[in-house]
């Protein structure tokens, strides 16, 4: 008995290559210029982070030693004497200068004889409102760029997403096929655009939250010393 052997169909296959890399240099140049705006946003969040590390960690650093040395002193007259060596580094030390220059202000006003109005004390309390204001400021600045890039980063890299599945679509059009090696390309750069997008992102947020909460503790910092040294000028400078 006779059988006729049919020949063994091949499947043909077609390699395509979708690595990383190579999805990023077929992308479309909006996707890349996507890509571009994404990593330029994570470099310039991570030189900001380590820029307000080191501020906030100098400010600590350096404030403790001031306010050992406000306890220690036995006037304000000669903590002022020995100012020039805190001002640079301690912000508490800042609002400081800003208490006693204005003190010495009133004092003038008054020219020496006898204690000061306790109505000056207002104004006493706004120059160390305002010094407060002034450091707060700036340990804040910059950190806009963190919160942008932690809102923003996301959508931006959706953006890359859409526009590469925009293109998958095109190609299928426009070839009549849908198969892998059609689509592959223009999904796989779509997908580098979310994950570079949240890359972005993650961070940024995490950066931005923890320096948030490391300047609010600033804050309370600076507003208990000059709550301190307000309660210390009425006592000793001022009058009903």
């Amino acid at each position: 008995m006779n059988y006729a052997w049919a020949a063994p169909i091949q499947s043909s296959s077609v390699a395509v290559n979708t690595n990383a890399w190579d999805a990023i240099l077929s992308a479309s140049p909006v996707v890349q210029l996507t890509l571009l705006i994404l990593v330029g946003l994570s470099i310039f969040c991570w030189a900001v982070g380590l820029a307000k590390y080191a501020q906030l960690r100098q400010l600590a650093q350096a404030n403790e030693p001031f306010i050992n040395r406000f306890w220690k002193a036995s006037s304000l007259e000669s903590l002022n004497e020995d100012l020039d060596q805190y001002l640079k580094k301690s912000s508490v030390a800042r609002v400081f200068r800003a208490g006693y220059m204005e003190l010495q202000k009133l004092a003038d006003q008054r020219g020496g004889n006898g204690p000061l109005q306790l109505s000056g004390s207002d104004n006493l309390e706004r120059a160390l409102r305002k010094a407060i204001d002034l450091e707060i400021s700036a340990m804040e600045s910059r950190l806009t760029l963190l919160a942008t890039t932690g809102s923003t980063g996301p959508f931006i890299g959706l953006f890359g997403t859409v526009w590469g599945i925009m293109g998958s679509f095109h190609k299928i059009g426009a070839s009549g096929s849908a198969s892998l090696a059609v689509v592959a390309p223009g999904i796989s750069e779509a997908l580098i655009a979310t994950a570079i997008g949240l890359a972005a992102a993650i961070p940024a947020v995490v950066l931005y939250n923890n320096f948030v909460a490391q300047i609010r503790r600033q804050e309370i910092d600076l507003n208990n010393f000059a709550n301190d040294f307000l309660n210390i000028s009425k006592r000793n400078f001022f009058k009903e």
